[in-house]
């Protein structure tokens, strides 16, 4: 086997794994542009319930290409933005939304990183402020001084 003969068969395989990057998960085509801009903004914001940490306009799993399909099909039945993420909410919990509606369900999410903050400051300052109290306190003579 010579190596011109080589790279003929190896050359279609290349091709096909160099091509791979300009697949397009998502080609959907909405008539409307502003139903366009409105789809792909949907599918940024809803999160792929098999990948969990990708969009379902960036998944490539059927569940993401079902959920595509179910955005496309709420929007051409003049559905708002809204009402297609309270679809979704309702179906698979507020999970799916990378940013969660406010709740009292999930109000400890949006306030525990202001109370994890107060408490930190707090337990620095008596830490501080007992550290002070005990320097006052100290009367004795450091070592360098007594060698002084």
């Amino acid at each position: 086997m010579t190596v011109r003969s080589a790279r003929r068969r190896w050359l279609p395989l290349w091709l096909l794994l160099m091509s791979a990057g300009c697949w397009a998960l998502d080609t959907t085509v909405l008539p409307d542009p502003v139903l366009q801009a409105r789809y792909l903004g949907l599918t940024h914001e809803l999160r792929c319930m098999q990948c969990q940490n990708e969009s379902i306009a960036d998944s490539p799993v059927d569940l993401a290409a079902d959920l595509r399909a179910q955005v496309r099909e709420q929007l051409l039945a003049g559905k708002s933005d809204d009402e297609v993420r309270a679809w979704m909410a309702a179906r698979y919990g507020d999970f799916i939304l990378f940013r969660p509606r406010y709740s009292w369900r999930n109000a400890w999410l949006w306030g525990a990183p202001a109370a994890l903050l107060l408490l930190g400051a707090v337990v620095s300052w008596r830490i501080v402020s007992r550290r002070t109290r005990l320097l006052a306190q100290d009367q004795e003579a450091l070592d360098e001084d007594l060698r002084a």
